[in-house]
């Protein structure tokens, strides 16, 4: 039979590579006529994406190839580099492509949500595209709602930042969001015009693939289906449960080690866990109302912060790191709770793990992602949710200690019922991945139709 060969094209953030990856595995190790050949693009600030594929590498399954994309030629447009960046690229796709049409039958192309500029690559070899989207159903309803909205009805949503008591109703979403968790691209006049650009291509491919599962997102899904666009297929959760050493760094096995080390002296589901993703940050003042919620929260705590910590009276009961294992120390049985950006990856590994999660979101969708979990699915409780990091704000807000230590007893409640409906999605996503499962059954469908591409 026809062998099909299928062009990856991730966006090179760890939170977007890394679910590329895993679902590249399941299609090839799914059916043997799959190979994928993934287009790697560095940014210049990402370094882990280098040190994520070489550790990758070994482990690959042999229908897997990783090229690198050679650096971009021509200038970048300082009013928007991520995507000049990704246009720069093209020629370089085009040669790759070519060469690859010498020994492989190219069957289509799986892009990023932020590549779908290389739609018109893919269409000039004549093969369709897929989308993948490594966020939530709910939050694809959101851009594909807001994209409509402008194009449809001449409706701005930037003109809701001024207004952070407004409602906003999206289909996806059970109950109305404010304003003020709306996407940060869908409240910037510099931004929105790509959200819009984004939703219009997903909408003119052959399939959009989705890291989640129906389980978790029926609400989202059900709506989804009365939307105009291509196909939705829901493979998730896509997770790397074995990997990420490579965060680590020089000496990470080490460093992994003294952290589980340190886990396994504590009481089963004693300890909050503090992780912030690759841009979570704060300043001094921040960090210092972080350590004073948890000393007054009186729970034992593990705390990635990329800054010394601040002299205080916490050290008889916690542990303060730098970059941590995620995955590993979410599936540890002392982990009681997790205080997080709200990060989609991240909100997967926790529900995988059964560990109730307290959000404290603050850029791009963190705050629908947020809003969702804690309104409309009740497995999550809230520190600030209409918390943002701007840069450009001389005075940043300060999220206070009793909002933290609240945050922090609510998610670290034993008899809660978020803590019982966290560890049902818990069974349910994983018996969505196994044979039979919904995912499981999606996949399959999936792979039935990117063969059709070569029938």
């Amino acid at each position: 039979m026809d062998k099909a060969e299928f062009v990856f094209i991730p966006f090179p953030g760890a939170g977007h590579l890394v679910s590329a990856v895993e679902l590249a595995k399941l299609l090839v190790n799914r059916n043997h006529r799959l190979s994928i050949t993934f287009l790697i693009i560095e940014l210049p600030s990402e370094s882990k994406t280098t040190t994520y594929l070489e550790s990758l590498a070994p482990n690959l399954p042999d229908r897997i190839t990783l090229i690198n994309v050679p650096d971009e030629v021509g200038e970048l447009d300082p009013k928007n580099i991520l995507k000049s960046m990704i246009e720069n690229k093209k020629p370089h796709v085009r040669q790759v492509v070519n060469d690859l049409k010498t020994r492989s039958r190219i069957a289509g192309f799986v892009l990023d949500i932020f590549c779908t500029s290389m739609i018109e690559v893919a269409d000039e070899f004549g093969v369709p595209s897929y989308i993948f989207f490594p966020s939530s159903a709910s939050f694809l309803g959101v851009m594909f709602h807001i994209q409509a909205l402008h194009d449809e009805e001449n409706m701005l949503t930037t003109k809701l930042e001024d207004d952070s008591n407004a409602e906003f109703n999206v289909p996806t979403l059970a109950n109305p969001i404010p304003a003020s968790c709306m996407p940060t691209a869908s409240l910037n006049k510099a931004w929105v015009n790509n959200l819009y650009e984004q939703a219009r291509d997903a909408r003119r491919t052959k399939g959009i693939i989705v890291n989640s599962f129906v389980e978790l997102e029926s609400h989202a899904v059900n709506s989804l289906s009365y939307v105009k666009t291509p196909p939705i297929y829901l493979v998730g959760p896509l997770l790397s449960i074995q990997g990420q050493n490579y965060d680590l760094g020089p000496g990470g096995v080490q460093k992994k080690a003294e952290i589980v080390t340190w886990l396994d002296d504590q009481p089963e589901s004693s300890v909050v866990f503090l992780c912030f993703g690759s841009l979570g940050s704060f300043g001094e003042d921040q960090v210092k109302e972080i350590a004073r919620g948890l000393e007054q929260s009186g729970h034992r705590f593990l705390w990635s912060l990329r800054r010394p910590p601040p002299k205080d009276r916490t050290s008889g009961i916690g542990k303060v790191i730098g970059w941590a294992p995620q995955v590993a120390v979410l599936g540890h049985r002392s982990i009681g709770g997790f205080v997080y950006h709200s990060g989609w990856n991240s909100t997967l590994e926790s529900l995988w793990s059964g560990v109730p999660v307290a959000t404290w979101p603050s850029i791009a969708e963190q705050h629908v992602l947020a809003f969702d979990l804690v309104r409309d699915l009740g497995l999550a409780v809230d520190i600030k949710m209409d918390y943002r990091k701007d840069s450009s704000t001389k005075n940043p807000t300060v999220v206070s200690a009793g909002e933290i230590e609240r945050g922090i007893r609510g998610v670290m409640e034993q008899d809660s019922g978020i803590r019982k409906r966290v560890k049902e999605i818990s069974e349910k996503a994983r018996k969505a991945l196994m044979d039979g499962g919904s995912s499981f059954s999606t996949i399959g469908r999936l792979i039935d139709d990117l063969l059709d591409n070569i029938s």
